[in-house]
């Protein structure tokens, strides 16, 4: 099962008779005529070759007939094409660079070329796959590493047990979202992918916001696919497995939530309050806890998906809620990890948005 995610996508008008009115085809249909093969296509919507579109009422992503045809009128087509989504292994790889595979792999592991997908083989084990054009660049760009002893610095990060190839990959798999949407609640649920559960209810601890952002996560392409143990270890490989990374994610993510809130809140049922076991140290009161959402809020999702660009937009604050607000404003939360070390910004009433635009516009100025 070979593993890319990332596709950009655009939302088209409404669909007809089960069909997307502005002429479009399936994605299996639009590879064919693309002389693709399936996961040749999924890594050209990963490297924005390919645009698809999405239905404004939902449905399967497609492409349109005018993009196909774009493609399909290009120079040299379809060895073109192929030429740039063509992926090489380990072995391929070593060849086409003139190395060994084990040099190509101490290479790979030292973090000096970023693997576009993988699949796993009959054991499970991961097999990492690479842009035959981005090893054609690196051959060129680095001679010396080809021949010759390994410089010092090389053979000091093996020797410290790294392992870049993980890491890089999700980090392109992010960056590669981030650019197809300005959407901050989309943007925040490519991040809360990165983290387990326990650190992303650190992190978001509003259980409706951690479901919002669970029904944001990016989606396959060519939907869920692959047996229950594949999913799983493709959602291992994408959360964050060293502490800086970890602290670097949640970061990021904390700031993408304060851009979010100020944009607009988290969609929450009628009468719902935010979470607030939390006990006031002066009056001596202790708010009750909404659970409702907690089985849903950290279901996983495959991480072997496009973006989904479209949030949704909550129904106005009832004055229960906005009692709820209040008093999450009043109440400090215990302190976590982010706390201690001065990043962790809470509480996020209407007040502490107030104050984070605030210092915001000051650093600005």
């Amino acid at each position: 099962m070979t593993v890319t995610e990332d596709a950009r996508t655009e939302t088209v008008g409404p669909r007809t008779g089960g069909a997307v009115a502005a002429g479009s085809m399936a994605l299996g249909t639009a590879a064919r005529e693309l002389q693709l093969k399936r996961g040749e296509f999924v890594i050209a919507v990963h490297l924005g070759l390919i645009v698809l579109t999405r239905p404004r009422d939902g449905g399967r992503p497609r492409v349109g007939c005018g993009e196909v045809e774009r493609l399909r009128m290009q120079e040299g087509f379809p060895d073109t094409l192929r030429a740039r989504v063509r992926t090489v292994g380990t072995a391929q790889g070593a060849r086409q660079l003139g190395i060994s595979p084990d040099r190509f792999t101490r290479l790979a592991r030292a973090g000096c070329f970023t693997p576009i997908a993988f699949y796993l083989n009959r054991y499970r084990a991961v097999v990492w796959l690479y842009l035959a054009d981005e090893i054609a660049d690196f051959a060129v760009r680095e001679p010396r590493l080809l021949t010759g002893r390994s410089p010092a610095w090389l053979i000091e990060r093996l020797a410290g047990g790294a392992d870049c190839r993980a890491r890089n990959w999700r980090s392109r798999r992010v960056e590669r979202l981030y650019s197809l949407t300005e959407d901050p609640w989309a943007r925040a649920a490519v991040l809360a992918e990165t983290l387990d559960p326990v650190q992303l209810a650190e992190v978001v601890d509003d259980p409706y916001e951690r479901a919002h952002l669970a029904g944001l996560r990016p989606e396959p392409a060519f939907g869920p696919s692959g047996p229950p143990w594949a999913r799983e270890a493709m959602a291992h490989l994408m959360r964050a497995d060293e502490p800086d990374e970890m602290l670097w994610r949640r970061v990021t993510l904390l700031m993408e939530l304060d851009d979010a809130r100020d944009a607009r809140p988290a969609p929450r049922p009628d009468g719902a309050w935010r979470d607030l076991t939390r006990r006031d140290p002066e009056a001596g009161s202790t708010c009750e806890q909404d659970t409702r959402a907690d089985a849903d809020a950290d279901a996983d999702a495959d991480a072997d998906a496009p973006p989904a660009v479209d949030a949704a937009v909550g129904s106005g604050a009832t004055s229960h809620q906005e009692a709820g607000r209040s008093a999450a404003d009043a109440v400090e939360p215990p302190a976590g990890l982010l706390a201690r070390i001065g990043l962790r910004r809470r509480p996020y009433g209407a007040g502490a948005r107030r104050s984070a635009r605030s210092r915001r516009a000051s650093a600005r100025g």
